[in-house]
């Protein structure tokens, strides 16, 4: 390995690391998430860190059977550092957030509203029984940013039914959180894919139909 790779994997293994350090800059959440993260560079191994997320849910608390009803789900403000072990974190890119439909509803429509901090701009759109926000720009190293918040519109199922939501992924081969850090790595810079689901099940927001 010439000493220009062994530089990046030096590089790589404490900046990818880095990104695990997001920031919360928001008061505490309704609704805590613990992340497990998994960066994986392309020189050196994968590093595993975790993420500490929150979001704010505004949800009825019952509702009836067959009634039309919407839950907003708000991510919390994070913050991306500039530096970890003095090696720079250019910026993230390509931020996927995924939100299962939930059981016992329909989902009629979805929507997004604010989010800011970011270049490019944000959509929402329904894919295999998931719905996905995608952020199509960037966030610098040092940079403050806060994702849309997303509407769920729902009709409620049967009576006796819980209608729960959440992040959705199971591992990091089948994650909740997808983005892509950058970091310079002497006169280049290399792109660090990452995958992250939530390290224990958690329900942000519940409704019970009655």
């Amino acid at each position: 390995m010439t000493s220009a790779l062994r530089r990046a994997s030096v590089v790589l293994a404490g900046g990818v690391a880095a990104v695990g350090l997001f920031a919360p800059t928001a008061a505490a959440a309704d609704t805590p998430v613990v992340l497990a993260c998994q960066a994986t560079p392309p020189i050196g191994s994968a590093q595993t860190f975790n993420l500490n997320a929150g979001v704010n849910a505004a949800a009825p608390a019952t509702v009836a059977a067959g009634s039309q009803f919407t839950v907003t789900l708000a991510p919390d403000a994070l913050t991306v550092p500039t530096t970890v072990g003095g090696y720079s974190i250019q910026s993230i890119s390509n931020i996927v957030l995924t939100v299962p439909v939930p059981a016992n509803a329909t989902l009629t429509g979805e929507s997004l509203t604010g989010g800011s901090g970011y270049s490019g701009s944000a959509s929402v759109a329904v894919n295999n029984g998931n719905v996905v926000l995608t952020v199509n720009g960037s966030v610098d190293g040092g940079g403050t940013f806060t994702l849309p918040a997303l509407t769920l519109n729902l009709a409620a199922g049967a009576s006796g039914s819980v209608i729960s939501t959440s992040v959705a992924g199971t591992s990091y081969a089948d994650p909740g959180l997808t983005f892509t850090a950058t970091v310079p790595v002497s006169f280049f810079t290399v792109d660090v894919p990452t995958a992250c689901y939530p390290a224990t099940a958690q329900a942000l927001s519940t409704t019970t139909v009655s």
